[in-house]
């Protein structure tokens, strides 16, 4: 709760996975917390989700479906640290003008220190606080948490070097977690993969969409392409 007695409103910063949608879940458990939007990385020249590669109308349905405003952080599709710090500071002038009661930005990362750090250091920069509300949880027990709240969730990118390509694409449950090589980060917290959220905590209706082809790209990652359903 802020100092008015009321429930302290929040920005998600949601790049559409499971650790996302996990974080969100555990905010809306929370009745001193008020997600009031989402925040999200962008490519538009792609008009993708940066990294995961997700397409942007299937980004806009999630938000739509969970009944949120989006703020999307525009990058190029090759950007340096230096420019992705521009571009996040202009998408947090944009949300202090639109909300400025809010004053806390909230993550879903687990245990990569220097990832926090990061972020710690652009949110002060801009005058915003954090949470993590997953840090430092077993990422075993947070693989079985996604699956337990039905959390519907599919591979979309892989890291050849570590994973094999076909796992790109496979949904992500209790199979998956079980084939995942020794070594493997049952969360993917090691960038091995990354996911699309369909349905889940906070969705007022699932996401519909469809399978495409599975293209590697870099000759290293295997992205699974998601076409809107709609």
């Amino acid at each position: 709760m802020n100092g008015n007695g009321r429930a302290a409103q929040v920005i998600l910063s949601w790049s559409g996975g499971k650790d996302s949608a996990l974080a969100l879940a555990r905010l809306l458990d929370d009745p001193s917390i008020d997600v009031a939007g989402l925040m999200t990385t962008v490519t538009p020249a792609y008009d993708r989700v940066s990294i995961h590669g997700v397409r942007r109308s299937l980004l806009r349905a999630q938000a739509g479906s969970l009944g949120l405003p989006l703020y999307e952080i525009e990058l190029e599709p090759v950007s340096s640290n230096e420019a992705y710090e521009r571009a996040f500071e202009a998408a947090a002038g944009r949300l202090k003008t639109a909300m400025p009661e809010v004053d806390t930005l909230v993550f879903g990362d687990i245990f990569l220190e220097d990832v926090r750090a990061y972020r710690e250091k652009l949110a002060a920069a801009t005058g915003f606080k954090v949470r993590f509300p997953l840090w430092g949880e077993s990422t075993r027990d947070l693989a079985d948490e996604v699956v337990i709240r039905s959390i519907s969730a599919r591979l979309v990118c892989v890291d050849t070097m570590v994973l094999p390509a076909t796992f790109s694409g496979r949904i992500y449950d209790a199979s998956l977690i079980a084939d995942l090589p020794g070594g493997i980060d049952p969360c993917g917290e090691n960038g091995e993969f990354h996911t699309f959220v369909s349905d889940g905590p906070g969705f007022r209706t699932p996401v519909e969409y469809a399978v495409g082809e599975v293209v590697l790209r870099d000759r290293r990652f295997a992205y699974c392409d998601l076409l809107d359903g709609n």
